[in-house]
């Protein structure tokens, strides 16, 4: 029986299969960091370079005034936590650098909230897209 992804099946070493997620996440205190147009724009710059750094190709993204939408595809089996991990490190550290004036709001340098969400996502990607 033939995958319906399977023209995005990954091969790596003895396993084949697509490993998709839908990643949620908010800056700390809920604050709606992202409603000027710059900011959101470089953190949506941000997180593609993420990707494409780690090889991940990212299916939607939407950065809202205060949380973060993401659905993303993997080529190998990773762990979902440990992707939320590095996007919402790395993408605090870039953010800081390219935006002195977020460490008034955000003094001890911590931008994301500890709280997330992510669920697999099986082969009905439209329900996860709406």
């Amino acid at each position: 029986m033939r995958c319906v992804f399977d023209r995005y099946l990954y091969g790596h070493n003895h396993i084949k299969g697509c490993w998709e997620y839908h990643l949620e996440w908010c800056p700390k205190y809920r604050f709606k960091m992202f409603r000027k147009e710059s900011i959101r724009h470089d953190c949506e710059a941000v997180l593609h370079k993420i990707a494409k750094d780690r090889d991940w190709e990212l299916l939607e993204l939407a950065v809202m005034p205060d949380h973060v939408h993401l659905i993303v595809r993997s080529k190998r089996p990773e762990n979902p936590s440990k992707m939320l991990f590095y996007l919402k490190g790395r993408s605090a550290y870039e953010l800081f650098k390219k935006h002195p004036n977020m460490r008034l709001r955000y003094q001890k340098g911590h931008l994301w909230s500890r709280g997330n969400f992510c669920r697999s996502i099986g082969v009905d990607v439209e329900v996860e897209r709406r």
